[in-house]
């Protein structure tokens, strides 16, 4: 595999761009909006999407969706989850069906439910999949700071191709055949990055964010469990690193995001004011209904969900929680 595109040009396909080239493959960058490849080819940098970053040369930025997998090995879909299914539709005219796909958007699809592999599954069938999932701020990864990912796969040959083309000494992947546990690490971590950001806004303290962490990575467990994951998945990089980053990093756009709704921003304003995109807030609802459909208990990820998507009032909802019966920590 030496060809590849990466579709979605927004501040993490623009990550996983440079860290291809740093591993010495070729790769065309398709962006949604015109201006921001021309951006890129005119000043070297997604100004727009990943500010303050000098692109490398061997980026060739295209909004043409032919032009950009022309010829490629292999596809990284780094659209936002809610979009991957419309994406998957407009790629299948231009794709051949031995092209593997590589997902690396985090979500479950309001409405279906569908895990991100299962919206392929059901749209591009019988295509070659991964899942690519892990600890990332994509500004990191974009200069070249250390990073270890997930790369998941149910086969084997495929992960192995995969790794020695995209693995870099900065960039790791390890391999797994967990596409599950991995999807639901990164789906539901995002949910509980506005519940900790959201602690961090109000200022309750170091204590209650580790608790939050930990209860937290509970209910990622539960429910991937019911899904059908396996432990170590969701003890490893796409499971708790990822959840560690998300909730404590600075960086974190679901995390900011609590942050500015527990300091009494309205839900519609902090969006109106950011272009990216913080996925638990489109995941909340999935996560609890899913939940809701396997029977599982996830108390955090409902309180979430009730405030970004059902307008609940904060101070309410936190007295809710605090408010549950105590009980065994490991049931």
């Amino acid at each position: 595999m030496q060809r590849f595109a990466v579709i979605g040009g927004g501040a993490w396909g623009t990550g996983l761009a440079q860290a291809l080239v740093r591993a010495g493959r070729e790769v065309t960058l398709w962006v949604r909006e015109r201006e921001v490849a021309e951006e890129i080819a005119e000043t070297g940098e997604n100004r727009t999407f990943l500010p303050d970053i000098p692109l490398s040369s061997e980026i060739w930025a295209t909004p043409d969706l032919e032009e950009a997998v022309d010829g490629a090995q292999a596809l990284l879909l780094a659209v936002p989850a809610q979009h991957l299914r419309a994406m998957a539709r407009a790629l299948r005219p231009n794709l051949g069906p031995e092209v593997p796909l590589v997902i690396c958007a985090k979500g479950i699809e309001d409405g279906t439910l569908a895990l991100m592999s299962e919206v392929l599954e059901a749209e591009l069938p019988g295509w070659p999949l991964a899942v690519l999932s892990g600890p990332t701020f994509a500004v990191e990864v974009a200069r070249g700071q250390p990073a270890a990912v997930t790369l998941a796969t149910r086969d084997p040959v495929l992960g192995d191709a995969l790794t020695a083309a995209i693995g870099s000494r900065t960039f790791r992947p390890y391999l797994s055949d967990d596409v599950v546990g991995a999807e639901i690490g990164g789906a539901v971590k995002n949910v509980i990055a506005i519940a900790c950001g959201i602690v961090d806004g109000r200022a309750l303290g170091e204590n209650a964010r580790a608790a939050l962490i930990t209860r937290g990575l509970a209910e990622v467990s539960r429910l991937a469990f019911a899904k059908g994951a396996r432990a170590e998945t969701v003890t490893g990089l796409s499971g708790l690193g990822d959840l560690t980053l998300t909730c404590v990093g600075a960086g974190s756009r679901n995390h900011s995001l609590g942050v500015e709704l527990g300091k009494g921003r309205s839900i519609q304003e902090i969006l109106g004011s950011r272009r990216s995109v913080a996925e638990g807030v489109f995941s909340a609802r999935a996560t609890v209904t899913l939940a809701e459909h396997l029977n599982v208990e996830m108390p955090i990820a409902q309180a979430v969900d009730a405030v970004v998507n059902q307008e609940a009032e904060i101070a309410a909802t936190i007295d809710a929680l605090l408010a549950r019966p105590l009980k065994s920590e490991h049931r």
